[in-house]
């Protein structure tokens, strides 16, 4: 048999599935309908189960997993069109309905913000371009910060949450699902480092440079230039200029940002000496409570996922079924466990969406525990 009739048979085929498909999904619409109204849920494995026994009894040992596949993907998308007549609830998102119900408001421009570092910090550079009259409270570490908003100090908090450079900030993921606090903005930053010192030190005299851990690994190629230097680990980049400004000595120098020449009274010996010029930081402001704003373009999630085969590609199916773009997908070991993971999912939605809730619902009634982070724009 030629190639072209082998392809016109199968484009037969294709007709003819395509026609039961459609007749399926009509009865799954009915179904849907009945559901609706006797309240019943959508989630049904035993009948899956059985419906895959059946059909792959009768499929040929070696497309029988195949087969499975495609099933599989069918009660996926079968489903996904239930919820449009039933409706999942649960009680993350009458939370969130409850939020929309309140009226979604503007982003405030002032409030009492927890900050890691000191002034001149990334961190603190990401609160001035969020809150343009922020009342900035400035924190030594991450616990600190969440310690503030947790005991009502401070409104927000602002934190760094992933770089491009060395990927997500664990601590801080951990610290969110510890504290159940919410995302409720973003921000993306480009992230441009300075060789500063005080006046009069020339880049031959210098023979230490402080900086925060990070800051010197990003900028490992230009500061290997320099011969007979050491390298001093602080906690945060605006501190290592703060430390310089304030020494007597003349032979040391801060890798920072550039806005910290005006705040320490420092000179910049070289500009722009990250390694990578694509260097980004994202920071997220935290809130204690539950708020949705106006503009809001993305969701984040955490959920635990059973041990089992296909138990994440299931859930991929889910975003992808609603045409959902999931920007980021990243997976923790749970402590006290074996090989057990948490992932975390970045999605581009509207919260506002009625498919959006539903699949919120969905998995938040499917999963041992599901965490929503949050629902936020990203400037």
């Amino acid at each position: 048999m030629e190639l072209k009739e082998i392809r016109d048979n199968i484009d037969k085929i294709d007709d003819e599935i395509c026609e039961l498909y459609i007749k399926r999904m009509e009865l799954v619409d009915e179904v849907g309908k009945y559901k609706a109204i006797h309240n019943v849920g959508t989630e049904n494995t035993l009948r899956e189960r059985e419906i895959l026994t059946r059909v792959t009894d009768r499929m040929p040992d070696d497309i029988k997993l195949y087969g499975k596949e495609v099933y599989t993907a069918m009660f996926d998308t079968s489903k996904a069109y239930q919820w449009r007549r039933v409706g999942v609830t649960s009680p993350t998102r009458r939370q969130i309905e409850e939020q929309i119900l309140n009226g979604i408001k503007p982003f405030p421009i002032s409030a009492k913000v927890a900050c890691q570092g000191i002034h001149g910090s990334y961190s603190s550079l990401a609160t001035d371009r969020v809150f343009p009259l922020a009342k900035t409270m400035f924190f030594k570490d991450f616990d600190g910060v969440f310690g503030a908003v947790e005991k009502g100090f401070c409104d927000f908090g602002v934190l760094p949450i992933e770089n491009s450079t060395v990927g997500s900030v664990t601590k801080v993921y951990d610290l969110m699902r510890e504290h159940k606090f919410y995302i409720v903005r973003a921000i993306k930053m480009h992230i441009k480092h300075c060789l500063m010192t005080k006046k009069g030190t020339k880049l031959e005299d210098i023979k230490e440079v402080y900086s925060h851990e990070q800051a010197l690994n990003q900028s490992e190629g230009f500061l290997k230039k320099l011969k007979d230097v050491k390298f001093t680990v602080v906690s945060n980049t605006a501190v290592a200029a703060k430390l310089v400004s304030e020494s007597d000595r003349n032979d040391i120098a801060c890798v920072c940002s550039e806005e910290c020449s005006g705040i320490y009274d420092l000179v910049t010996l070289a500009s722009n000496i990250q390694d990578n010029d694509q260097n980004f930081t994202r920071f997220i402001v935290i809130s204690k409570d539950l708020k949705i704003y106006e503009d809001n373009n993305k969701i984040s999630l955490m959920c635990n996922l059973p041990h089992e085969s296909g138990s994440l590609n299931k859930t991929l199916n889910k975003f992808s079924t609603l045409g959902l773009n999931l920007t980021k997908l990243e997976s923790r070991p749970l402590l006290n466990s074996t090989f057990e993971f948490s992932f975390y999912f970045d999605i581009e939605a509207k919260i506002t969406k009625k498919e959006v809730l539903n699949l919120i619902g969905e998995l938040d009634s499917s999963n041992k525990e599901f965490v929503f982070l949050g629902s936020y724009k990203e400037i």
